[in-house]
């Protein structure tokens, strides 16, 4: 994820409205950035309703912290910062960790030609979930961060208050433990993804 000096002027600028108290700057930022952050929650939590709640203290947190940015504070990382913390916490207080992932249906909009394409796709979804939220919860939001939300692993890093080498290890550990649980689809994957 990337941004040009444009985009990078672009989020500076966005930033300065936001921290003015502009409402259209905070509705740009919900626009961008809720839907992944709504996807990375409930894929590190695997709770649709613990995701929401989530989310809903990030975005009051946005609110309420917005006035005391720095001017060239990187709004995604940070908002993912305060959603990971969030869930460290969520499941700090807690001592559990639910495993199960329900009928959440965490993946873009797609396109199957047939009835088995779909079917196929469904079930490959469906591993990849099982997957990710049997993965120690390090390794899912290091997977999460970087090979999800496109994250850079010195973005992830920052976010996860770790060397950029630690989260580097992460990333590969948790592609590995993944694609041992998917087994034989486990090369599908890597095509999938890229990894």
């Amino acid at each position: 994820m990337r941004r040009t000096a444009v985009g990078r002027d672009t989020d500076l600028a966005l930033l300065d409205r936001l921290r003015a108290g502009e409402e259209e700057a905070f509705d740009a930022v919900y626009a961008q950035f809720n839907p992944r952050l709504f996807n990375f929650l409930a894929r590190l939590t695997g709770r649709r309703d613990v995701a929401e709640e989530l989310l809903e203290e990030t975005w009051l947190r946005l609110v309420r912290h917005r006035a005391r940015f720095e001017p060239d504070l990187q709004i995604g990382p940070w908002l993912f910062a305060v959603a990971r913390n969030l869930s460290v916490s969520y499941f700090r207080t807690r001592t559990v960790e639910s495993r199960v992932i329900g009928s959440l249906s965490l993946w873009p909009e797609r396109r199957a030609e047939t009835p088995f394409d779909t079917t196929a796709l469904n079930e490959f979804e469906r591993r990849v979930e099982a997957g990710l939220a049997a993965l120690p919860p390090l390794l899912r939001e290091a997977l999460l961060l970087t090979a999800v939300e496109g994250l850079s692993p010195s973005e992830a890093a920052a976010i996860c208050d770790v060397t950029p080498e630690a989260m580097r290890q992460r990333v590969r550990r948790a592609r590995t433990a993944l694609a041992g649980q998917l087994g034989d689809i486990a090369n599908e994957w890597r095509l999938r993804t890229g990894a």
